[in-house]
């Protein structure tokens, strides 16, 4: 019984290792939105699934802007790795709209498609990601 309890132990350990390896992870640049400010989200490991949170924001014209409000705030959670840059079965919130969305991501080098999805996922709207660190 103790051998299989090590066993799995070991198991368990290396998943959350793997986890924390992925390539998703890291600080990513948004888009800009409606006002022309962006954001940066950090994406990490939370349990066994990719979350992020917002950690910095910008002004039009890259001003910082620590008075934003949603600071510190999770903008995506519950994201499954499927292998291949592929992400899925999480959500994520939308600030300019104040709306929560299924979503999927696609991760290719330096570059994330993040889409927040309703109907389905048969209506998507997206932002086109970069890394910054």
């Amino acid at each position: 019984m103790k051998q299989w309890m090590m066993a799995a132990a070991f198991v368990l350990a290396g998943a959350g290792s793997v986890l924390a390896g992925d390539p998703v992870t890291g600080i990513w640049q948004t888009a800009p939105g409606d006002s022309g400010g962006w954001l940066h989200v950090k994406i990490a490991p939370c349990g066994k699934k990719i979350c992020g949170t917002i950690v910095k924001a910008f002004k039009k014209g890259g001003a910082p802007d620590p008075q934003y409000a949603n600071l510190g705030k999770p903008i995506i959670w519950d994201m499954v790795p499927e292998g291949d840059g592929y992400y899925a079965g999480g959500k994520i919130w939308a600030p300019d709209r104040d709306k929560v969305y299924r979503s999927k991501m696609q991760l290719a080098g330096k570059r994330l498609t993040v889409k927040g999805c309703v109907m389905g996922g048969l209506i998507c709207r997206g932002q086109e990601w970069k890394r910054v660190q």
